[in-house]
């Protein structure tokens, strides 16, 4: 994906993949930082890691207490800090910039993909760690009216739950499933991801009739079990490649200045998940 849109827009760049430990995460940072990289992709367990060990931070960074993009900009001769793509030579002075383009993607993707208008929706949302909890804090931002918040350590549901509370209290928040219709079911845990996965909520707690759309963040395999059920069950459906589209066309035009090409990035996306 952003290969091809690194090529559409006629830059002489790469995008590849490193698996970095967490104990190296500093020292990988500050290598690419020191090697004038233009910018990284941090996925999990990376972005709440990475909030630590940046120079400085984004309003999206700060809002959502995660970095997913880091952009390196370097200081001209005048003292202004910009990207490092506009400079012709590596500057001596270098720091790293974090952003966070998952809470956006997160909301742009439900809209586009699922037409729901999350003001005044009411929403049960699985899993409440890493990305779970930057979704949750978007969807109350959103102003849903009800968000149902379960996860299967309960302490966290809990912790994102008197976060929301603190930030925005006219949204009412659950740590228990609904009794009543949904919205949105959204999945923001991990299972789905192998064959063999359960379903990512209590058949005996939640009928899955009782929510118009189902939302799996889940991408790969383009169609999980719950996606299946939620078909099955009458539910819109859809599941996570527009959130990554949009979460990387934002970290593109981030390192870039640029229109991120939208449509070819997606192509390249669709073509990669679904053969």
């Amino acid at each position: 994906m952003q290969n091809a849109g690194i090529a559409a827009l006629g830059l002489n760049w790469r995008y590849l993949a490193f698996e970095v430990h967490p104990d190296d995460l500093r020292p990988a940072i500050d290598g690419a930082k020191k090697m004038n990289f233009i910018g990284v992709n941090l996925t999990v367990p990376h972005k709440l890691l990475a909030f630590d060990m940046v120079d400085m931070f984004d309003k999206s960074a700060r809002q959502w207490g995660a970095v997913n993009t880091i952009r390196f900009e370097g200081k001209d001769p005048s003292g202004n800090w910009l990207p490092l793509c506009e400079f012709a030579d590596a500057p001596r002075e270098i720091r790293s910039h974090g952003f966070n383009t998952d809470a956006d993607a997160i909301t742009r993707a439900l809209k586009e993909d699922l037409g729901i208008n999350l003001s005044g929706a009411k929403v049960l949302q699985l899993g409440a760690g890493g990305a779970g909890r930057t979704a949750a804090l978007k969807l109350a931002s959103e102003y849903v009216s009800e968000l149902f918040l379960v996860n299967r350590t309960p302490k966290k549901a809990d912790d994102v739950a008197a976060e929301i509370r603190a930030r925005h209290p006219n949204v009412k928040v659950h740590t228990a499933y609904p009794s009543v219709k949904v919205d949105l079911l959204l999945n923001a845990t991990s299972l789905g991801l192998k064959s063999d996965d359960p379903l990512p909520y209590s058949e005996d707690q939640f009928d899955l009739r009782r929510a118009e759309a189902v939302y799996d963040m889940i991408y790969r395999p383009a169609q999980t079990l719950l996606l299946q059920s939620a078909k099955s069950a009458g539910c819109r459906t859809a599941n996570g490649l527009g959130m990554l589209l949009y979460q990387g066309a934002k970290a593109l035009e981030i390192w870039t200045g640029q229109s991120a090409p939208i449509d070819t990035m997606r192509l390249a996306l669709e073509k990669n998940v679904y053969g």
